[in-house]
């Protein structure tokens, strides 16, 4: 793999819970994450920030106050912290994502 180019091919998926898959490149307090969800996610509040891009699939994101449905081609730009919880859930059988995220 190239210092400057992400392999994803390359890399191995990671299972953090039932429903989500991921490769991810960790360097520097940064990662780039190819996430992909599928409808067995579980349920769960998150308080991470994820600023990304939608590859495929609908995903619903509930918030507190609103709820937002994500498609192709849309940014995802969520801060970190408990103002800006919230509650993912795929609405199709497979939902990618690529994140550049804080670790």
């Amino acid at each position: 793999m190239s210092d400057y180019r992400v392999e994803f091919d390359t890399l191995s998926w990671e299972t953090p819970m039932r429903g989500l898959r991921l490769k991810a490149l960790r360097s520097g307090g940064k990662q780039l994450r190819l996430a992909e969800y599928t409808p067995a996610m579980e349920p769960h509040w998150c308080e991470k920030g994820h600023y990304g891009y939608m590859l495929e699939g609908e995903f619903e994101i509930a918030f507190d106050d609103e709820t937002t449905l994500f498609k192709p081609g849309d940014g995802v730009f969520i801060p970190p912290g408990a103002e800006h919880r919230h509650m993912g859930k795929a609405l199709t059988d497979v939902v990618r994502v690529i994140f550049v995220e804080d670790i």
